[in-house]
């Protein structure tokens, strides 16, 4: 029997053979090979980290760093490379005295608490001297998020819906109106922002349920320039704003020049409320109770109080840090202001647990306005599509190109999932205090852990 012998397999197989016995002295040496590599670095990096001087060793960095941050050098870099006003995201890093200083004191013996089963009645009115007001199933809402100055087409879409599902209400934000948020949205709020289509039509002004008039937010007031091509597509349409043509943000909303114009601008604006209760929002600083005085005497129904812990899409970091005074000594003095006025009290910048949530209902506050919860919550279980190259809100964001990859369903999901268990881990701690109503709520729930947040609320002392 003759054998015939193929030359191309037998070679084919011979590499292979070649390439495995390779393969296995590779695997044999990588982990001394690799020691020695890592070892012979580390002796030469060691050796100029503790010989070299100051000026020529890595460990400059180590006191520069103890005197700045990295956030810092990162953003001295940004301001090196671009020389012009740099934004930041998200607000300030910053941490400012605020509610962990404050705890809850339920009595176990005096008063018992109440059985899971118990009804928590977290309904809440807003503007009750108005002829509609606002009432909300949960005191958790959704707070302004611009449309195309911020968040996409699909992230305001998914957050209308989730505020309808939850029966809360959601802010349209200082953007453009875009018209599906309008119509997937159940209670809404429109904002009269401070751009050239903040005033609004009265179209967009009767389809609302509220109104907030803007003059400012926790991270940013005043005048602010938007690039043409952050604006591009819809949202420049929409903005009524020409092919090229930055968004250029104004003192205060159309109409509104001097102080003086203000009792017509609200006369105005009242009318066409046509009576929806009109709330005004404002950057809490040392000033407040000045701004909160033009609240009374203008007639507003509600304010919108935004402590320096506010955040934003984008806003300087010299605003966002050394701007306002933080939203726990911003309530208290609201509240104390306000106690004689039928004005109701939302406050908003920092609030991202239920706990918190509830100290500031304690304290005052009606209702609460939440945006970074809901901003991350958007893209829960979807943060793949984009990580680790790009951070997660990418997916959210109206000038990313990643913005279409989210999942509108499962982002209104998320969001609705999110503020629900919060409001349900509300519930729990208000049957822990033996209260069936947030209106039973009071400062005499809670207790300070040190002097000054003590005397910052007027609660009780620990020690």
């Amino acid at each position: 029997m003759q054998i015939i012998i193929n030359k191309p397999v037998t070679l084919l197989l011979i590499l292979i053979i070649f390439f495995i016995l390779v393969l296995i002295v590779v695997l044999l040496l990588a982990k001394p090979l690799t020691r020695y590599i890592i070892k012979m670095a580390s002796n030469d990096f060691s050796k100029k980290l503790l010989s070299d001087k100051y000026t020529q060793n890595l460990a400059e960095l180590i006191p520069s760093l103890q005197r700045f941050s990295v956030l810092n050098l990162i953003e001295t870099g940004l301001r090196a490379h671009q020389g012009k006003v740099i934004t930041r995201p998200l607000g300030t890093p910053k941490h400012f005295p605020g509610f962990e200083k404050l705890l809850f004191v339920p009595p176990l013996m005096a008063k018992l608490s109440l059985h899971e089963s118990t009804k928590i009645n977290m309904r809440v009115t807003l503007g009750p001297k108005a002829t509609k007001p606002l009432t909300l199933e949960i005191p958790l809402m959704i707070s302004a998020m611009a449309y195309g100055l911020a968040l996409s087409d699909e992230a305001k879409i998914a957050l209308a819906r989730a505020s309808k599902t939850l029966q809360t209400a959601i802010c349209s934000g200082e953007g453009p109106l875009l018209p599906e948020e309008r119509q997937e949205a159940g209670n809404y709020i429109l904002q009269i922002s401070r751009w050239s289509w903040g005033g609004r039509t009265s179209q967009q002004i009767a389809s609302a349920n509220m109104l907030e008039v803007q003059m400012g937010q926790g991270a940013d007031m005043g005048s602010v320039r938007v690039e043409a091509t952050e604006l591009e597509g819809r949202a420049q349409q929409l903005g009524g704003l020409a092919p090229g043509e930055p968004a250029i943000s104004l003192p205060a909303p159309p109409g509104i020049n001097a102080p003086e114009d203000w009792p017509k601008f609200m006369e105005d604006l009242r009318q066409k409320a046509n009576g929806i209760p009109i709330a005004l929002k404002l950057m809490a600083t040392g000033r407040i109770e000045e701004d909160l005085a033009f609240a009374v005497d203008l007639g507003f129904d509600a304010v919108v109080i935004d402590g320096s812990q506010g955040g934003s899409h984008a806003t300087t970091p010299i605003k966002q840090d050394d701007f306002g005074i933080p939203t726990l000594n911003a309530l208290i003095r609201t509240v104390e202001y306000l106690k004689n006025q039928p004005i109701s009290i939302i406050i908003s910048g920092g609030f991202f647990t239920p706990g918190n949530c509830l100290k500031a209902l304690a304290l005052g506050a009606d209702a609460i306005f939440l945006a970074t919860v809901p901003l991350f919550a958007l893209v829960h279980d979807q943060a793949e599509k984009v990580t680790p190259w790009e951070p997660p809100t990418t997916l959210v964001y109206y000038d990313s190109p990643s913005k279409s990859k989210l999942d509108i369903a499962l982002a209104t999901t998320s969001v609705t999932n999110t503020l629900q268990a919060m409001a349900l881990e509300m519930e729990e701690g208000m049957r822990a205090l033996g209260k069936k109503s947030l209106k039973e709520l009071s400062p005499d729930d809670l207790v300070a852990l040190d002097t000054y947040t003590a005397e910052v609320t007027g609660v009780k002392r620990i020690y």
